[in-house]
């Protein structure tokens, strides 16, 4: 395989390329977007290596990417990734692409319970390849890219299908390809649903929670401030204010430029160049009237539930016996959320177990009986 990625910013050299890709039976893709300095999710680099050759492709520069989203959703074609979620994500949203024959590396390093889980451990591991690290946080967005980042992110998929080629050997020998398989397929369906959990932005500053209202209405102000600037300057919003800074100044309201530059986190070209904006939010925060001002909804806490509560123990019960037996990690074998849907169910067969949210045919076929076993009355 060429130590020299070939860079490909022409459509007509993409075209090439997709033609060729086109006759293989496998390709190892991954991306690199710029979170950790852009505010905006978007796919700065796509990463491509068959079994002998390695491509990195510039979505700056190619505006069309539909060729090779028709190569991710060819079901004669192998698509392998390591910890794909993220990246099949936004593919869905920048692109619409999505793929149709999917390995992920990484999900079937946690059915052969691999004791590190990372791309580096497992090449590592496995194929004795030490990865440099020294670009895990790269601006990726930048142009150009220096010869060394450019290795580094050929390294990303350049030994992937080699690796996919040793971990599905394995989940063969163990029985347990077909697990993975059934997990592949399913992955295949994730799409990007936003950044948010249905609150607003402020509440999920960590420490939110235990404000008093108006140190809220600060924070509110002050996170709208923050947001909207990230999002002007496409800058990573804690490279404008840090959370823990946000925080303390909701907490404290400063009110000068001194006050300001006294909080923890709030550097000398903060203030020189944004505590006008940033004080202005704080009063903003400040005037907002009592009865206006945000208060935490506290859920109702839920009434104890002690049968509900004993079924779901026994699961437990049940699952660490399954996890030592099949040596997995017991997230793995079945997620405690699972394990409460079927105690709230209460399924009677492995036919009524199937129709539980979440539950895979391999659980069904491999410990569904025990799981059926817990939930009667003992």
């Amino acid at each position: 395989m060429s130590d020299s990625p070939l860079l490909v910013a022409e459509p007509r050299d993409l075209a090439g390329l997709v033609t060729q890709w086109g006759k293989e039976s496998v390709l190892a893709v991954d991306t690199e977007a710029a979170s950790f300095h852009r505010h905006r999710n978007r796919i700065y680099l796509v990463q491509v290596s068959t079994r002998s050759e390695t491509a990195i492709l510039d979505p700056l520069a190619l505006e069309d990417l539909s060729g090779f989203g028709k190569l991710l959703a060819d079901p004669d074609i192998e698509i392998v990734f390591h910890d794909a979620d993220y990246d099949l994500r936004l593919f869905d949203d920048q692109y619409g692409l999505h793929v149709a024959n999917l390995f992920d590396t990484r999900v079937a390093a946690e059915l052969l319970n691999e004791p590190g889980l990372s791309l580096a451990a497992l090449l590592d591991r496995h194929l004795g390849v030490k990865v440099d690290k020294r670009f895990q946080r790269a601006d990726w967005s930048q142009r150009p890219l220096s010869p060394e980042m450019r290795a580094y992110a050929a390294n990303d998929t350049r030994y992937l299908v080699e690796l996919r080629d040793l971990l599905a050997t394995k989940l063969e020998q163990a029985g347990r390809l077909a697990w993975a398989r059934e997990e592949f397929a399913l992955l295949q369906g994730v799409r990007w649903s936003g950044n948010g959990r249905g609150e607003p932005g402020y509440l999920r500053v960590k420490g939110a929670r235990a404000l008093e209202p108006r140190q809220l209405a600060i924070l509110r102000e002050v996170h709208a401030w923050r947001e909207g600037l990230a999002e002007r300057l496409d800058r990573a919003e804690f490279r404008i204010v840090a959370n823990e800074a946000l925080l303390a100044i909701a907490q404290q309201g400063p009110e000068t430029p001194e006050a300001l530059g006294a909080i923890k986190g709030v550097g000398r070209e903060t203030v020189e160049r944004r505590s006008r904006a940033i004080i202005a939010a704080v009063r903003r925060g400040l005037r907002v009237p009592e009865k206006d001002l945000p208060r935490i909804e506290r859920p109702p806490r839920r009434a104890r539930e002690p049968e509900l509560e004993a079924r779901i123990a026994r699961l437990k019960t049940a699952r660490t016996r399954v996890a030592a037996r099949l040596e997995l990690a017991p997230g793995v074998v079945c997620p405690n959320h699972s394990l409460e849907l079927i105690a709230r169910e209460l399924p009677d067969s492995l036919e009524a177990l199937r129709r539980v949210d979440g539950i895979r045919e391999w659980q069904v076929e491999t410990f569904g009986e025990e799981l059926l076993d817990a939930l009667k009355t003992p």
